[in-house]
């Protein structure tokens, strides 16, 4: 059965244990509950992932993201990471994956878009965003990986699809955020996920991660 790993910041928490139960019985699906926060977090943690979830060399696939917080402006104006050393930081973790999973292919989701005006004391913004985006998607691919672009897919969405001015956690946002991801997977590992039901997976509200 083919092993799939994901890593990723509260984008991916939207959307991983749903994704976990497209594939039951197709794919093991594996990752670590943290937010993944970002680039320099990943660095850090990404060897104590692997060994958390116990997994060897035999993954077949590695799904990642990074890059919201990363582009986070700060009260004094500033990113948290520089998009100099964000780029760094993604060339890094892109070795760190081919190491540490050598056998596994390596697919990127590019950061999706927030509602800018939402922000108080910290500020997102969607220009930053798509340039480290696109920061990211060239050093990815350099490296012989995959784009998933949710934040093309993303920004196409009603404003009611938001959960919150960063997430898409509301039925009709995780349902296309999450085929989104299923259809990449099935692509990348030429497999079949079984069809999920939103409405039911959706009925009570306290299933909507992060409400």
């Amino acid at each position: 059965m083919k092993k799939v790993l994901l890593i990723g910041d509260s984008i991916r928490r939207g959307y991983d244990k749903y994704v976990k139960l497209a594939f039951d019985g197709v794919a093991e699906v594996y990752y670590d509950p943290d937010n993944s926060r970002f680039t320099t977090y990943i660095i850090r943690n990404l060897i104590e992932w692997k060994n958390t979830l116990q997994l060897g060399e035999d993954v077949d696939l590695v799904h990642w993201n990074a890059g919201l917080w990363d582009d986070l402006v700060m009260i004094d104006g500033e990113p948290l990471v520089s998009i100099d050393d964000y780029k760094r930081n993604i060339e890094r973790i892109c070795k760190m994956i081919m190491q540490l999973f050598p056998n596994a292919k390596m697919s990127f989701a590019t950061s999706t878009p927030v509602i800018e005006e939402l922000f108080t004391s910290y500020k997102r913004y969607n220009k930053d965003t798509e340039r480290y985006n696109d920061v990211a998607v060239e050093i990815v691919k350099k490296y012989g990986g995959s784009i998933n672009d949710l934040y093309s897919v993303m920004k196409e969405c009603p404003r009611e699809y938001h959960s919150d001015q960063t997430h898409f956690y509301t039925k009709s946002g995780t349902e296309i955020i999450t085929n989104k991801v299923i259809e990449h997977i099935e692509k990348a590992l030429d497999i079949k996920a079984n069809k999920l039901d939103y409405d039911k997976l959706f009925e009570e509200q306290s299933q909507i991660v992060g409400q």
